[in-house]
């Protein structure tokens, strides 16, 4: 699995937060990526700092001066970064493109419905920004839309495989809340059996939306860490299966995805007997 080679600390130095003009500032000025490994870790670093600035909404300010992005990377890039917009963007402007990266924007955005503002100078993106009204509202609590009368039937134990199996199929994951109620009761579950389990996961159909994400990742990592002795998801072809393979990369997890449940239990064997070689 290919590693990120930007650190937290030199993506840190390129976010920066202009509260008094609600306006994220993103540099890729100078950087040559060459893997959708540091595009993940990139974005990664960017959704973890607008959770932690307590504001979901910001006017977005991206540098490409002498960015250079290679070709493997760049739908991760714009995968990434439509998914960062339309969850948090109240108007994004980039600015200092080569010719090479203006012409990628300009042909996504006449695939993919939205408009790359583009400009020459700084100066002139960020006027543009100031000249725009602002869409944030009173903070609201946000109530979770999944409830646990809905999770009862998605969690399942087979004590004789050492299988806990998870059904998130069809379920959409809204926001923070969401993650935690699901979550939680996927830890009571488990805590009430003493052990760890094998999880079996089914993606079919699921949805992780863009402002559930960062939450998500971080009880799924914890999760994992507590009470899996090794996780298989299965996912025929859905988006959230392009989304947790991209992750991955960045969070440094084997994504194990199958596109059937039988193909997803035959991989949980052969992890079993992985175990059993390590041990002899």
């Amino acid at each position: 699995m290919t590693q990120p080679t930007l650190t937290r600390g030199e993506i840190d130095a390129r976010i920066t937060f202009h509260e008094s003009d609600q306006i994220m500032e993103v540099s890729f000025a100078g950087l040559r990526i060459e893997s959708t490994a540091d595009i993940n870790a990139f974005y990664d670093r960017i959704e973890e700092r607008i959770t932690a600035s307590g504001e979901p909404l910001w006017f977005f300010l991206v540098n490409y001066s002498g960015t250079w992005i290679d070709s493997s990377a760049w739908i991760a890039h714009s995968r990434r970064g439509r998914a960062l917009n339309q969850a948090h963007s109240m108007g994004s402007v980039r600015f200092d493109l080569t010719e090479e990266t203006r012409a990628r924007i300009e042909r996504d955005a006449g695939t993919e419905s939205f408009d790359p503002n583009l400009f020459a100078t700084r100066d002139g993106a960020l006027a543009h920004l100031r000249g725009l009204p602002s869409q944030r509202r009173k903070p609201v609590k946000t109530a979770a839309s999944i409830s646990r009368a809905d999770l009862n039937w998605r969690i399942g134990f087979h004590p004789q495989e050492g299988i806990m199996e998870a059904d998130f199929s069809n379920l959409s994951f809204e926001n923070a809340r969401d993650v935690n109620e699901v979550f939680n009761f996927i830890e009571d579950q488990i805590a009430a059996t003493g052990r760890q389990w094998y999880f079996l996961v089914n993606y079919d159909g699921t949805r992780i939306q863009s402002p559930a994400w960062v939450q998500y990742a971080r009880r799924g990592k914890n999760l994992n860490e507590t009470w899996s002795l090794g996780s298989v998801r299965y996912a025929p072809g859905s988006e959230t299966e392009t989304d947790i393979r991209l992750r991955a990369q960045s969070q440094g997890f084997r994504p194990n995805i199958r596109n059937t449940r039988e193909e997803a239990l035959q991989r949980i064997e052969e992890m079993k007997a992985e175990q059993v070689e390590k041990v002899e």
